[in-house]
């Protein structure tokens, strides 16, 4: 099961750059069951989505660079691309603000705690993961956050620079956004 909360970003941290990522380019076969095709770096695969906003199942095949090539061509809309920069949530907390360290370590305790970890460093575990998209979404930037349980998930209140929650919403799932006109999403 993937269990994710999503945010639109209007002010990404000003150090993101200098973060780890992976260039991403993905498109979909289809949207109704989600089913796409990934290059992540060097790895190619195939995924399937079931349905759901906020927890759904997902499936990961590996893909040779041949397969995933021929798989592409048959692509329904725009190749999605992007840079998917990682930041574990802890630092997140701090990122973009010059806080009390306190109050960074009472928001990792409360996320851990609503993870069912128990342990500051435990939230560590987590992981920001904001694409900043390129091509026809330039200017796009979403953060994602995978959780262990859907209470977990429901539970989070996110880092500041975090903006509005798109969870729920559908708008800015990546099928959407591969279909959509770019004005739309």
């Amino acid at each position: 099961m993937e269990i994710e909360r999503k945010y639109l970003i209007d002010t990404p941290p000003e150090d993101y750059r200098s973060w780890p990522f992976h260039q991403i380019e993905q498109a979909y076969l289809c949207t109704a069951p989600t089913v796409r095709v990934r290059r992540e770096d060097d790895t190619y695969y195939m995924t399937y989505k079931g349905g759901g906003l906020l927890a759904r199942e997902e499936y990961n095949l590996p893909l040779t660079r041949e397969a995933y090539a021929h798989l592409l061509a048959k692509a329904d809309g725009r190749i999605l691309t992007k840079k998917r920069y990682l930041l574990p949530l802890q630092k997140a907390y701090s990122a973009m603000r010059n806080a009390d360290p306190g109050a960074v370590a009472d928001d990792a305790d409360d996320l851990a705690d609503a993870a069912g970890h128990g342990a500051v460093s435990d939230a560590a575990d987590l992981t920001v993961e904001m694409d900043v998209f390129e091509g026809a979404y330039k200017g796009l930037i979403l953060a994602e956050v995978e959780f262990p349980t859907e209470a977990a998930a429901l539970a989070f209140t996110p880092p500041d620079w975090f903006g509005r929650d798109v969870t729920f919403t559908g708008e800015y799932s990546n099928s959407r956004l591969a279909t959509a006109s770019p004005a739309e999403p």
